[in-house]
């Protein structure tokens, strides 16, 4: 998609204004949550319905988020990124998508990251490039991610890594025996 003036307006109007608002669940919000998601409409390539973007969040013309999904206070968000449906994510938020290449560190080369469905990760988790993160993956919080995360798994630490495995097929278990 290109960088119309549109959007670079919309970008603009984001980083100087709306996300500088005070945090959508404060009393005295009026509407600032609001004001964020559809700034950022006006220049990401697709933000769904229901999406949280809160106070300080730093994010990419290329974002690709899924209806109900919440970026946390003060993230950042890399480039070529895409965030499915219902994903929670918490405060200080770190998705990088960029590296220097060693040893010219005058280039950078960026990698995708993708973050499956019903996704939460915790606050000050830290993905790396390359990452994809599994449909209903739970990432601990200070957990630093360096790499792929299987759908319904628990990653914590640093560097993170698989703590157990959860999900729906115990949930499916308990709905049949009701």
């Amino acid at each position: 998609m290109k960088h119309s003036l549109k959007r670079y307006f919309f970008w603009l109007a984001y980083n100087l204004f709306a996300r500088h608002l005070p945090s959508s669940s404060k009393p005295y919000s009026f509407g600032s949550g609001w004001f964020r998601r559809n700034t950022a409409r006006g220049f990401a390539e697709k933000v769904g319905k229901g999406v949280n973007i809160e106070k300080g969040a730093v994010i990419p013309f290329s974002l690709k988020i899924g209806d109900f999904s919440g970026i946390g206070r003060n993230a950042r968000i890399g480039r070529k990124i895409r965030i499915g449906k219902n994903v929670i994510m918490g405060p200080d938020v770190m998705v990088i998508t960029e590296n220097h290449c060693y040893p010219d560190y005058q280039n950078s080369r960026t990698n995708k990251v993708v973050i499956g469905d019903n996704v939460w990760i915790g606050a000050r988790a830290i993905i790396l490039p390359g990452v994809r993160v599994g449909s209903g993956a739970v990432i601990g919080a200070g957990a630093v991610v360096t790499k792929d995360v299987p759908q319904d798994t628990l990653f914590a630490g640093n560097p993170a890594r698989k703590r157990k495995k959860i999900g729906r097929k115990k949930q499916e278990k308990e709905k049949q025996e009701i």
